[in-house]
């Protein structure tokens, strides 16, 4: 299976780095055909300019600036993100992919004013996610990046395509023990994706 990883951690020694290199390494060792994209290392620019609104609609135009890019989501079949959570929200590099890249004509058209999604080709999604809060306090906040992938971007993709979710919560307090065992979670979820 093409499967697309984005990655938006800006540090390669943190512990965000350490659970993209292990995911990488895990869908290869299980056969997948890996696309990296590592928003930070391919100094992907999250924001969407004056002229990109006003174009926003305006397929196949929409897509110049970044056509690499849409090449690389048209092209996957199964889409990974491995990301810090921050605020309770995705960083800003990665909500800005969301913002130019899946644009009308890309990953939705509009038909008779309803929106229909373009990325059925999209099997499998999965999430690869660090918190600083705990899972009660993320809970209360109503889990924003939790939603956004089991609720937003699953009702984009195929439907009722399976969704693997691995959150480490609580890294304020994590430990070299909690650290290790949410790796190999990772490696071993990964390596069955």
């Amino acid at each position: 299976m093409k499967v697309l990883v984005l990655h938006s951690h800006p540090v390669e020694e943190s512990f965000g780095g350490a659970l993209h290199r292990q995911t990488l390494d895990s869908l290869k060792r299980a056969g997948h055909e890996v696309d990296d994209c590592n928003l930070y290392a391919e100094g992907f620019d999250p924001v969407l300019s004056r002229h990109d609104r006003l174009i926003y609609h305006d397929y196949p135009e929409n897509t110049d600036a970044l056509k690499s890019y849409v090449e690389r989501l048209e092209r996957t079949e199964a889409l990974v993100i491995v990301t810090p959570v921050w605020n309770f929200g995705f960083p800003a590099i990665l909500k800005g992919y969301f913002d130019r890249v899946w644009l009308p004509g890309v990953s939705f058209e509009l038909v008779n004013g309803k929106v229909r999604s373009k990325l059925q080709h999209i099997r499998k999604l999965g999430a690869v996610l660090t918190y600083g809060a705990d899972p009660f306090r993320a809970f209360v906040a109503g889990n924003p990046p939790k939603k956004i992938v089991k609720r937003v971007l699953r009702a984009q993709i195929k439907p009722f395509a399976p969704v693997v979710f691995l959150a480490h919560y609580d890294m304020n307090r994590s430990t070299e023990t909690s650290r290790k065992e949410f790796l190999a979670k990772v490696g071993r979820e990964m390596g069955r994706f």
